[in-house]
């Protein structure tokens, strides 16, 4: 082979092309998502309970900012950590070929 030939292997199927098997590993993402996202609601609701105590000069806009940087990073991290679980998890991960 030649520089930056690759190799001509076929990758094994994907589990995840299985109608079933999908249909299985999608319902279990989308579970775990309603349950982070309740759970960062609560860490939001939590947080502006905290911060929050009346006197403060602070504007209205500190506190939606906090709401929604806690938010955005909570969901962010756990959709990217579910996508993570849902490839290994279904075995996806162990279909890509390797260049021998």
């Amino acid at each position: 082979m030649g520089a930056g030939s690759h190799g001509t292997g076929m990758s094994k199927k994907s589990p995840l092309d299985d109608p079933e098997q999908a249909t299985f590993a999608w319902a279990r993402y989308k579970r775990l998502m309603r349950f982070m996202f309740l759970l960062t609601a609560g860490i939001v609701a939590i947080a502006m309970a905290l911060l929050y105590d009346g006197e403060s000069e602070a504007s209205v806009h500190y506190y939606i900012a906090i709401a929604l940087g806690i938010g955005f990073t909570m969901l962010l991290a756990s959709a990217l950590m579910g996508l993570v679980f849902l490839s290994a998890g279904t075995g996806h991960d162990d279909s890509i070929g390797k260049d021998d």
